[in-house]
């Protein structure tokens, strides 16, 4: 998925067992158990064995970096317990297996597999319980937060609202692997109706909100329904930026942000020759990687002079505009679109260019709507505070909405990412439940565009400084962004394990 794949098992046979001089004291081992992957670890005078493989997309855990009793995952830095096997950051939402460890005359083996760990309920969740939490949002932040609830305990109503009909999926795939036709319909998907059925997660999909009261505590549908709460999670995402210049009637022209959006898309590509992608966002420039991909001959229009300028730097843009050109594609920089025909596209300049299938990606907007209703404080986004909550006490916003305060940068950030997202939402979840854990977490993002597979972990807006360590050409690189002698952010190029480092090192700065 996205560039990489699934780990095969190698190393000893740990139910063989291995000498106990084998096992570092502080790092992390890989084996395998009856073909499958197995991890081991040192805690203190324990040694922990959990599954090796990462749950969201199969990445090398034994490649990862340990951070205590846990490990994190090196493609997109998902973490796990070493001692319960519990993911405790997304994106991954699955345990992996816990086994048993037998120690014996200087010998480690793994005899089986143990029970799942209970959830824990801390004493602050288990009392005085909310009876009702609705979630209003059905993508990441607000998926994770239904699942949260549920692994710490909680046992009253849940209820997620969402505009898009569809169960939860893995947007980040809209663009890359499943657009291309990489990955199967079945990989998209979060979870199955089963799951939520199970969980007693009620899902009230493919309808909007049209009222919220919230001196009541009520959120009432389009439909006339109405949905008392105790506690209320607004992550209602963003809404992509329309062109501006007239579209309708123009049924070859996409935007991309839901699952219906991708599917329209590949209909339409199986009858194009020729797409133009407006917009050198990731969602365009992972379109554009994924359209040519099809055989799909591809011009890019954006307002840039270089892409991924005001976000990598002129450095890192070079290289993918490069990566770009050097797969077919043309670009059109420092350009904008005056109109759209049925079978063009013409440029402010007055240049034609042969289109039979448009997709937009100029950027998305906060879909503040209901919080506006609700005469929350918002400023670009939903205000919050440490703790995912609004100005009006019992309501919380997590996801592309929320703008808190980042003790990173030291300023109100919003960001538009998948992981931040379901991070938020879990963290949303356990504060709705009275733990009072601040939202902390540094920023993480990948993208993979052909054969480069960056990951970016911080968050910058603008930069005194950018150094760039390795070599950029080979995509083997660090980029670090300063700004008043501080590190913001960090990008990487091949350098996975640099990539959590730097992570590590943004925490304890922070």
């Amino acid at each position: 998925m996205g560039g990489d794949a699934p780990q095969q098992p190698a190393g000893p046979d740990l139910a063989a067992g291995i000498p106990e001089s084998a096992l570092p004291a502080d790092g992390v081992l890989t084996g395998q158990v009856a073909g499958e992957p197995v991890l081991l670890a040192r805690a203190g005078d324990e040694v922990l064995a959990i599954g090796a493989m990462c749950t969201h997309y199969g990445g090398p855990l034994g490649e990862g970096l340990r951070v205590g009793d846990t490990v994190r995952c090196p493609w997109h830095h998902a973490c796990f317990s070493l001692r319960t096997g519990e993911a405790t950051c997304a994106p991954a939402l699955n345990p992996v297996p816990r086994y048993s460890v037998e120690r014996r005359d200087g010998t480690i083996r793994v005899t089986g597999t143990l029970e799942p760990a209970p959830p824990r309920v801390p004493a602050a969740a288990a009392a005085g319980q909310p009876e009702a939490i609705v979630i209003v949002g059905a993508g990441a932040a607000g998926n994770a937060a239904a699942e949260m609830l549920r692994r710490r305990g909680y046992g009253g109503r849940v209820v997620m609202i969402g505009a898009d009909p569809d169960l939860p999926y893995d947007r980040p795939n809209l663009s890359k692997d499943y657009l291309a036709g990489a990955a199967p319909e079945e990989w998209i998907p979060l979870r199955s109706a089963d799951f939520y059925r199970e969980q007693r997660i009620e899902c009230v999909l493919g309808t909007r909100v049209g009222g919220l009261d919230a001196e009541r505590r009520e959120v009432k549908l389009l439909d006339g329904r109405t949905f008392p709460y105790d506690r209320l999670l607004l992550a209602t995402g963003a809404e992509p930026v329309r062109l501006p210049v007239p579209t309708h009637g123009q049924s070859h022209v996409f935007t991309l942000r839901t699952l219906a959006d991708s599917r329209a898309i590949i209909a339409a590509a199986k009858q194009a020759k020729r797409v133009v992608v407006v917009g050198s966002s990731f969602i365009g420039m992972e379109a554009a990687a994924a359209l040519r991909a099809r055989g799909l001959a591809v011009d890019v229009v954006s307002t840039d002079a270089v892409p991924f300028a005001r976000t990598f730097g002129p450095e890192l843009g070079r290289l993918f505009q490069q990566r770009h050109e050097a797969h077919g594609v043309r670009f059109h920089l420092g350009q904008s679109v005056a109109a759209l025909d049925a079978d063009s596209v013409t440029l402010k300049s007055g240049a034609t260019l042969p289109a039979d299938l448009v997709v937009v990606g100029i950027g998305v907007r906060p879909s503040i709507a209901i919080a506006q209703w609700a005469k929350l404080d918002v400023d670009n986004g939903v205000l919050v505070n440490e703790y995912l909550e609004t100005s009006r006490a019992g309501i919380y916003a997590a996801g592309d909405i929320a703008r808190w305060p980042d003790p990173h940068t030291g300023e109100r950030i919003r960001v538009e990412h998948w992981v931040v997202a379901e991070r938020q939402g879990q963290t949303a979840a356990r504060n709705m439940l009275g733990e009072r854990i601040p939202y902390r977490d540094v920023p993480f993002f990948w993208t993979h565009q052909y054969d480069v597979g960056l990951r970016y972990v911080g968050h910058h807006e603008k930069w005194d400084r950018i150094d760039v360590a390795g070599d950029l050409e080979r995509l083997d690189a660090s980029v670090t962004y300063v700004r008043g002698g501080k590190t913001l952010a960090v990008a990487t190029l091949g350098r996975d394990h640099a990539s959590l480092e730097a992570e590590v090192e943004l925490e304890r700065a922070g």
